[in-house]
């Protein structure tokens, strides 16, 4: 089956062709670490590695190369130790750290590679000194700065208008640019601040030529696919492609590029002013959003209800849906002995295969998951069959990083699902709405949320008008 991916370059849906079957090859932006992750960073870490995962699926683990880099050179970094008083080590090593930590409950796997920049400065310094020598970079005040107007097509991954980017260069206004739009590739340190020596003094690279580095260094001059967030296009991506393809000279850096959609929180853009500003630890720790810590599979499950390229609300019923889901998830699993383990050779459903080929339709997948989790229901009729189901929701739920736990184990950390009427009868009365409109995925997303919160349904017609009906009861 095919793999189609949107390519942000082409502003298409294209058919996946890796440069290399052997060695297909993913980067992906990772964290700049000064201070602990927000949950907006956790979208890309989750979207990217399901394609991951999909990747390994189709052409072997052994066979895709994964590079997610950490930038520990920075000056929000520098900024970060000077304000705590600590050294720019201690910060980075603690929030690093924090940062692996958060991930891992997140349930993304480790990369293949996990680059640091401070390791790769001298693979910075030769890709500048290549771009100077081919007219692309000039030296000035101790500067190195990229000569935009040398690359004719500069701007074709972000379509910007001239105007928007001339106003985005100039966060850095300086008098030794020749062009507005010249951004830097090398600057010097002051005291105290962390630098290397350089054919141009003693100094510390520029944002963007770090990811160019680490890229060239771990999958080469030319890649399969760069993923990051939506924010990242302008001026970051556009900037590495500038480095990369007129450093070595190449049409293209990566063939296809991926950005996941940006994240609000309860209907409002996240920001310390708003006191929105939720980080992954808080969520997985504190009792500071929802009023009680959440497990990093709900957080999972809950960031993947939307496809990958849209705006997601990031809100407190998610959560809880979230929740109730993988309990009854898990609650089915458990009923039939199985586990990710021993589901790992159960068959993968065309039409859950066909939707994650789809540009990671994650949600059409996700309803192919509730109609396995119907079909798995504990039954005394045809238990094997239900089985039969039972492992192949876990098979498939394990390539979106879900139901990886122990059955048993979530069990006994669940908390009680209380049953409120009002509620039970708003989600009762939306599926009726869902199956008289034969919305047949939304009304069995429904059907396992409300049994996940212990709430047994009856569907029937009307005798009178033969319009479905449906009554409910509280299990047990």
């Amino acid at each position: 089956m095919p793999l189609k991916l949107y390519n942000t370059l082409t502003r298409e849906r294209e058919v996946f062709a890796p440069l290399d079957e052997r060695n297909v090859r993913l980067y992906v932006c990772g964290p700049t670490v000064y201070d602990f992750a927000h949950i907006g960073n956790a979208r890309p870490l989750i979207v990217f590695d399901v394609l991951y995962r999909l990747l390994r699926e189709k052409y072997g683990a052994d066979h895709v190369t994964y590079v997610r880099n950490i930038t520990d050179v920075d000056d929000k970094i520098n900024a970060r130790a000077a304000e705590r008083g600590i050294t720019i080590r201690q910060l980075t090593e603690e929030t690093n750290r924090v940062f692996q930590q958060d991930v891992a409950a997140l349930g993304c796997l480790p990369p293949s590679v996990q680059p640091r920049a401070t390791e790769h400065i001298a693979e910075m310094i030769a890709i500048i000194e290549r771009l100077i020598a081919r007219g692309h970079a000039y030296a000035a005040d101790g500067h190195v700065l990229f000569d935009v107007p040398s690359m004719p097509d500069y701007g074709a991954l972000s379509r910007r208008p001239l105007d928007d980017m001339i106003a985005g260069a100039r966060v850095e206004v300086a008098p030794y640019k020749k062009g507005e739009m010249d951004f830097v590739l090398w600057k010097p340190s002051k005291e105290g601040e962390p630098g290397w020596d350089s054919p141009w003094g003693f100094g510390r690279p520029g944002w963007h030529i770090e990811c160019s580095a680490m890229s060239h260094k771990h999958l080469g001059e030319v890649f399969d696919i760069h993923g990051g967030g939506i924010d990242l296009v302008f001026p970051h991506h556009e900037n590495e492609i500038a480095q990369t393809r007129c450093a070595f000279g190449h049409n293209i850096m990566a063939k296809v590029w991926m950005h996941n959609g940006f994240l609000q929180v309860e209907g409002e853009k996240m920001s310390k002013s708003l006191g929105n500003f939720i980080t992954i630890h808080d969520l997985l720790h504190s009792d500071k959003f929802g009023g009680k810590a959440w497990r990093g599979e709900v957080l999972r499950l809950a960031m993947l209800r939307a496809h990958y390229r849209q705006p997601i609300d990031w809100t407190v019923k998610a959560l809880d849906e979230a929740e109730k889901t993988l309990s009854r998830w898990y609650g089915i699993l458990r009923a039939h002995g199985v586990t990710a383990d021993s589901a790992r050779e159960a068959p993968l459903r065309a039409a859950f295969v066909e939707a994650l080929c789809d540009d990671l339709n994650i949600p059409r997948a996700m309803a192919d998951l509730h109609a396995m989790a119907g079909k798995a229901e504990p039954r005394e009729e045809d238990s094997q069959t239900a089985k039969a189901e039972a492992e192949k929701l876990a098979r498939a739920a394990g390539l979106l990083g879900l139901l990886e736990g122990d059955p048993a184990a979530w069990a006994h950390k669940s908390p009680e699902l209380k049953v409120e009427a009002a509620e039970v009868e708003k989600l009762v009365a939306e599926r009726l709405a869902a199956r008289k409109a034969k919305n047949f995925a939304e009304s069995d997303r429904l059907r396992d949320l409300l049994a996940g919160m212990g709430v047994k349904l009856k569907d029937g017609k009307d005798k009178a008008t033969g319009e479905p009906t449906t009554e409910w009861e509280a299990a047990g």
